[in-house]
């Protein structure tokens, strides 16, 4: 009797690291075709390690969105660089994407890089928003980054739109090694549905109050209800240092948190695929990012 011959399989994991703002949460969204991550006008959005699965043929990638890299000053913007940093641990490949519609390379760049060198760590440059750009500015930057030999390609693309994201994932499957896949073929991300739910209220918070509201605001779960009529009873707290923020997320009468809940609620029934109902309360702390179940719960070193 022949002998089935075990198909051979290539897996890996591709780190997306950046400053904060260069479009990593974009790129790793159009990457998979579906919103993971979720991207604001805020700075430094991402505060966890959000992972993305993609598999295609007979290939699975894993995706590692990161928090952006930058100077920190609170415990908090500690865990969250650390973690970036992290991530570079079994990650077959580096993707450093630079945001090129800016005065680049500025300094939180040039940081990135120097600690890339310092690891001795070669990465691809993805040259991000250049849409946005004149192509004489754009070949300059593209020729000044490569020249530091930190990295052994270039990309220029655009994530929000998707121009360039094509070739770039053509290279990434390419890239991994053989070996057997870590995940089911249809599971998206290893971040669990409690999580993702509060990072879609998260978003609809700053979305709303983005200007105002200070960059201390986080959202956290608090329990998740299977109704018999297929529905999910979702209660959130929202996390603000002050009592003036509290006031401003509420809004008169109730309106502004009204409103962050509706918004979350509709992207919740798509995330989700079924009825939900969100409760949302608000609670100041001025010390919630100095305890340590906050820091456990999102996957942080805290």
């Amino acid at each position: 009797m022949k002998k089935t011959e075990t198909p051979v399989t290539h897996a890996g994991f591709v780190a997306i690291l950046g400053a904060p703002n260069a479009g990593k949460s974009t790129l790793l969204n159009q990457l998979l075709g579906e919103k993971l991550s979720i991207v604001t006008r805020k700075a430094q959005t991402t505060r966890m390690r959000v992972l993305g699965l993609m598999t295609e043929g007979d290939t699975q990638i894993g995706m590692i969105d990161t928090p952006g890299l930058f100077q920190p000053k609170s415990k908090l913007e500690r865990a969250m660089v650390q973690t970036a940093w992290d991530s570079l641990e079994g990650a077959d490949l580096v993707l450093l994407i630079v945001d090129a519609a800016s005065r680049q390379p500025d300094a939180k760049v040039e940081a990135i890089i120097e600690e890339l060198t310092r690891r001795q760590q070669k990465a691809t440059l993805i040259l991000n928003k250049v849409d946005k750009v004149r192509v004489e500015k754009l070949l300059p930057l593209a020729e000044r980054l490569h020249d530091t030999a930190m990295f052994d390609e270039v990309f220029m693309l655009s994530a929000l739109n998707g121009d360039g994201v094509e070739k770039l994932k053509a290279k990434l499957f390419a890239a991994m090694p053989e070996g057997p896949w870590h995940f089911p073929e249809d599971q998206l991300t290893d971040v669990s549905e409690r999580l993702l739910a509060a990072e879609i209220t998260r978003e609809k918070l700053f979305e709303q109050i983005h200007d105002e509201l200070p960059y201390g605001a986080a959202v956290v779960p608090e329990s998740w209800e299977e109704r018999k009529d297929g529905s999910v009873v979702i209660r959130q707290t929202i996390l603000v240092t002050k009592p003036t923020h509290r006031a401003m997320v509420l809004g008169k009468n109730g309106s502004r948190i009204k409103e962050i809940g509706s918004a979350a609620r509709i992207d919740l029934v798509e995330q989700l695929g079924r009825p939900v109902h969100l409760f949302l309360e608000v609670k100041a702390d001025e010390r919630w990012q100095e305890r340590g179940e906050f820091y456990r719960l999102f996957g942080l070193q805290g």
